[in-house]
Formats: structure tokens, C-alpha cells, sequence
């Protein structure tokens, strides 16, 4: 595979964010492939930094998935790097990854990419992440089974796993600790073909059979939804199998500033998975977990609005707004 990499780096506008959102694009096999890359205001060059790939679904775009499915914040509070790839048209003349459906090499173009941040920036290579909404969740289990070597965890929030995958070429080289997040109503991805998923990465991590359910307190009782927390525990490396099933969610992402459809607000979906991210190296559980938690202690908070711009009284595990008796705002996540 030719490669060549170039510097088309164009720097977005950053005056909302205050950090670097660079627009980039590498020549793989004679085509131009896009990708935004976001770097926090924390990340220094002499410390190695976590990796976080985040993939659009089908349709989409890097520059739609890097405002719905939203980590940028996130990365800010714990230091990781985001790089959103762009896909290329399928036969249809819709935007799309590759698990099967086309002749498109993504997985050369993301192993491309790959080399091309490591060159680029200080990158933890035990720490390097997969996520995406719908196909580019599907995307999220090829890269598993695909490029294992690379990928310490995944998530994929209403996307599956081919059952061509699961049951002929998947073939992963490291218990893979994997998270689902998907709504039993979804009508693009039936909400039982992620539960194929689920049992494939439960029996290969040879997690618990059982799982450990918890219920999810309804916070936002106006979004038609609930969320309940499956996890298969102790599977090898102390790796785990987690699921949230929102039922009666759709085709979303939960906790999005773009709500289409019934979107949960009970939970962050980028948060839950950050959260489960930080459990892991690709060598299985961290003894140690990175905290995302911000905290101002020299003002005082008077008011509190979630991401819709409701005055709410819960303010742990969401995306709230702290308005200080300064005037001053704070975008903040703190973890329960």
C-alpha cells in the first residue's frame, strides 16, 4: 500500500473550545482520506496521551459525529487525543465504513491514519480507543477483530457485529473489554442483533454468563426512556462486557445537544464511555483509573442547566452548565 502522508492541516476556528480542531488528509492508495483531529489544551508533547478514534455512521460525516457524538470537553478535563475519520461514498452514493458491504480499504486507511498520529504526536499505544454511532459502531467490532493489536477497547453505540464476523472472520489477539450502548425500539439496528455482539465478546473475554444489572435512576423523566446496566464481569485480564440498554430509545446518542427521535438523558453516552475507556490498557484492567472530575471550589454555583438548558438538581454522571455567582459559566462532567 502507497502511502503519503500530507499537511493540509487547516485550523478550524477555536474560539469556543479554546484548543487545536485541525482538518488533515492522507494520500492511502492514490485517495485523498479526511479526518479532523482534536487536541486538548492538557496535552504536552513529553507525555504520552491517550487515543480516542471516533467514527460517524452511516450518511454522516467526522464534522457531524465530532458535534453529535460529542468527546471534545471531555478530552479537555482527561487529556486524550480525538481523530474523527471521514469515509468514503458506497455504491449507493452515501458515505459509509467498510465491514463488508464495499471494496473501500478502510481498515488500510485507519491503520494508515494509526501510524500517521503516532508520528505525529505523543501517543500512549496502550491506550488507543475505538467508538462510533450506528455503522461507524459496527466499524468500532471490525477494528476488534481486525487490528487487535492496536485497538485496548471499544464502544459502539447502536451499531452490531456482522454475523459474518462473529462467526467466520473476527479474530482478535487480547481479551477485548467491549461496550454497547443501544435502544430496544432502534428501528435502523434492530436492538437483538447487538445482543449477538455482547454474547460473542462476552464468551471470548470469558466473562461471568450472569451479568450484574443495575438500574439507572430516571433523571429526565420528559425523554420517554430508561436505562438499565448490564455488565459480564472478571472475564480474562479483568476485562468486562457492558451493555446499556435504553428501553425504548431509538436510533440516538444518548446525552447529544441534537436530540433526533427518543434520545435518553439519564445518561452521557461519551461520558460512559470515556469512563469505561479509563478502565483499561490494552494489557486488560487498570489498577488505576484516570478521574475526569473538575471541580471549582473558590465560587459559588447558583444555578445548574443540563445540555437542553433545563435548571436541574443532579450533578454527577452528565454534561451540566455551573452558573457562578460571578456570572461566570463552566461546561463540567463530574463522575459519581
Amino acid at each position: 500500500m502507497r502511502l503519503l502522508f500530507t499537511a493540509l492541516a487547516c485550523l478550524f476556528s477555536v474560539s469556543v473550545f479554546g484548543q487545536q480542531t485541525l482538518n488533515d488528509s492522507l494520500l492511502v492508495d492514490g485517495i485523498y482520506r479526511h479526518f479532523i483531529t482534536y487536541i486538548p489544551s492538557t496535552y504536552q508533547q513529553s507525555q504520552a496521551t491517550p487515543l480516542v478514534f471516533n467514527f460517524h455512521g452511516r450518511t454522516s460525516s467526522a464534522q457531524a459525529q465530532m458535534w453529535y457524538g460529542d468527546f471534545r470537553n471531555i478530552a479537555d478535563t482527561a487529556n486524550f487525543i480525538l481523530v474523527h475519520p471521514q469515509g468514503l461514498l458506497d455504491n449507493t452514493g452515501v458515505t459509509h465504513w467498510n465491514i463488508g458491504q464495499s471494496t473501500v480499504d478502510d481498515i488500510g486507511f485507519i491503520n494508515a491514519l494509526y501510524q500517521y498520529v503516532l508520528s505525529n504526536y505523543n501517543i500512549d499505544i496502550e491506550k488507543v480507543y475505538s467508538t462510533g454511532m450506528s455503522n461507524g459502531g459496527n466499524f468500532s467490532y471490525l477494528l476488534a477483530c481486525s487490528m487487535s493489536d492496536k485497538f485496548a477497547a471499544i464502544a459502539s453505540v447502536t451499531g452490531s457485529m456482522w454475523p459474518h464476523l462473529i462467526q467466520v472472520t473476527c479474530n482478535p489477539s487480547h481479551p477485548t473489554p467491549v461496550l454497547e450502548i443501544h435502544g430496544t425500539s432502534d428501528l435502523i439496528v434492530p436492538y437483538n442483533s447487538a445482543l449477538d455482539a455482547i454474547e460473542y465478546w462476552r464468551n471470548y473475554n470469558n466473562c461471568d454468563l450472569n451479568p450484574i444489572t443495575t438500574s439507572i435512576p430516571d433523571i429526565n423523566t420528559e425523554d420517554n426512556s430508561v436505562v438499565e446496566h448490564i455488565v459480564y464481569d472478571n472475564g480474562d485480564h479483568g476485562v468486562t462486557t457492558e451493555l446499556f440498554k435504553i428501553t425504548n430509545g431509538g436510533h440516538t446518542w444518548p446525552g447529544t445537544s441534537f436530540p433526533n427521535g427518543v434520545t435518553n438523558y439519564d445518561i452521557d453516552a461519551s461520558l460512559e464511555i470515556w469512563k469505561f475507556f479509563s478502565k483499561y490498557d490494552i494489557n486488560g484492567a487498570l489498577n488505576e483509573v484516570s478521574s475526569i472530575t473538575n471541580h471549582n471550589i473558590n465560587k459559588q454555583v447558583v444555578k445548574l442547566l443540563d445540555v437542553l438548558g433545563r435548571e436541574v438538581n443532579h450533578t454527577t454522571n452528565q454534561i451540566l452548565f455551573h452558573i457562578y455567582v460571578d456570572g461566570s459559566v463552566e461546561k463540567k462532567f463530574i463522575v459519581e
